[in-house]
C-alpha cells in the first residue's frame, strides 16, 4: 500500500527543511545555523556574559541535530511509511551523528587547522 499524497507531501518537507539545518548541507549554515546558534548563545549569555561562546556551540549542535532527525522522518515518511518506525533509535541516529559532525569542526578549529570568521568572535559580548 503506497502512503496518502499527504505523507508523502509532509515527508518531503521534513526533507528538505531538514537538509537545510543538517550538517549535510555546510553551504548553508551562514543562512540557517549560523544565525539560530548566535540567537542560542544570545539568548544563553543573558544567564552569564561568558557563556556566549558555547551556547553558539550548543545551538549549532542542536540546529544540526533537528536538521537530521528531521530528514530521518521526513524519508521514513516518504519510503518506509507502511513499516513500524523506531522513534528511540532514528533520535538516537540523529543525535550521534550531528555530535560528531560538531565535534570534528570544534576539534578542527581548536587545533586551528579551520579558522573562526572575524565576525563571529565580533559577535561576542
Amino acid at each position: 500500500m503506497k502512503p496518502p499524497f499527504q505523507q508523502k507531501f509532509r515527508g518531503g518537507l521534513l526533507v528538505g527543511l531538514g537538509y537545510m539545518l543538517s550538517p549535510l548541507s555546510w553551504w548553508n549554515d551562514v543562512f540557517f545555523n549560523l544565525p539560530i546558534a548566535i540567537a542560542v548563545g544570545y539568548a544563553i549569555s543573558w544567564l552569564h556574559p561568558s557563556w556566549f561562546v558555547p551556547g553558539t556551540l550548543v545551538g549549532y549542535w542542536l540546529s544540526n541535530v533537528v536538521g537530521m532527525v528531521m530528514m530521518q522522518f521526513g524519508a521514513t515518511d516518504i519510503f518506509l511509511a507502511d513499516e513500524r518506525r523506531n522513534f528511540q533509535r532514528d533520535l538516537l541516529i540523529g543525535f550521534g551523528s550531528s555530535t560528531l559532525y560538531t565535534l570534528v569542526v570544534a576539534a578542527l578549529v581548536y587545533w586551528q587547522v579551520l579558522e573562526v570568521p572575524d565576525f563571529l568572535l565580533a559577535l561576542e559580548p
